[in-house]
């Protein structure tokens, strides 16, 4: 058996076209564009790379974007006034700030004094407990990114079991909550997992979201099983190179072989999650408007 590729990237340009339509459409009707601000403080080159990345899809998406750069001794207090300033500005819909921070801000008082119906990333302790009970909140990017996959190839998830490696509250918790909402029946697994490979070996539906490079093996999957692959990893480069090759948290040439259809490293995840955020700000737009979200959004 050679597994499918679930290719993430031609799927998030689809749903980044789609988007871009309907926010044209939203445009014409409520006077003004979307919007969503990113705040980055400091200068991490990861973050920089993704600020301007998100900035260029928004804009892209016929969406305003407005990106706001803080120094890297900037004080928490003027963190926090300039994130109520966009709470109170109506043409902004989404606000994010960039992850990580520097090690003297407090991640959680800034993601928690961020509007519940702007936290277009989905991190708000309010929204975690929106999608945990089933109302209508912004549910992370990557993993609502994941189901959109999954979905996609496979339909009806309903009676399928699926293990998600990993708890994480960005990715773990809320894909797990996902699954469960979507039907399947789901064990999350974690370092302290007796025989982590056995719990695996039963899953229809494989999530892998450890940050532990090609840890998944192919022993470790059930014949046929989907994998989806949420690691990003860089490998210490090899002779001759100038930097190690990207690889996932599932050893893909041999998962393969074992599996029926896999995410590739890069091209699978990554790309739907800037898709997903767009989408989440337009959501966000319908509703601080007081319009109805288009069904298909």
């Amino acid at each position: 058996m050679t597994a499918t590729r679930i290719d993430g990237k031609a799927f998030a340009e689809k749903l980044r076209e789609r988007v871009g339509v309907i926010a044209a459409d939203f445009a014409a009707v409520a006077g003004r564009k979307a919007g969503l601000a990113v705040v980055l403080v400091g200068e991490d080159p990861a973050s920089n790379v993704y600020v301007r990345s998100k900035g260029k899809a928004t804009v892209a998406a016929n969406m305003n974007s407005f990106e706001h750069r803080l120094p890297d001794d900037t004080a928490e207090a003027e963190l926090l006034a300039l994130v109520e300033q966009l709470n109170n500005d109506p043409a902004v819909d989404g606000i994010l700030v960039q992850l990580p921070l520097p090690s003297h801000l407090d991640e959680q008082s800034i993601i928690g004094s961020i509007s519940p119906d702007k936290d277009v990333d989905g991190f708000h302790v309010i929204n975690a407990g929106r999608l945990s009970v089933g109302q209508n909140g912004f549910v992370p990017c990557t993993p609502l990114g994941c189901i959109m996959l999954l979905t996609d190839r496979l339909g009806d998830l309903s009676g399928l079991e699926a293990v998600v490696i990993g708890r994480s509250n960005i990715v773990g918790k809320p894909m797990a909550q996902l699954l469960l909402d979507a039907n399947a029946t789901v064990t999350i697994a974690h370092s302290r997992t007796k025989d982590l490979p056995a719990v695996v070996r039963r899953a229809d539906i494989v999530v892998a979201a450890v940050g532990r490079p090609e840890m998944v093996k192919a022993d470790w999957l059930k014949d046929g099983a989907t994998v989806i692959d949420v690691g990003i990893n860089r490998l210490p480069p090899a002779d001759g190179e100038t930097k190690g090759r990207l690889v996932g948290d599932v050893a893909f040439g041999e998962a393969s072989e074992v599996a029926a259809a896999i995410t590739p490293v890069p091209g699978g995840v990554g790309p739907m999650t800037i898709a997903v955020l767009l989408r989440n700000t337009l959501v966000a737009a319908y509703r601080n408007a007081g319009m109805d979200v288009p069904e298909g959004l």
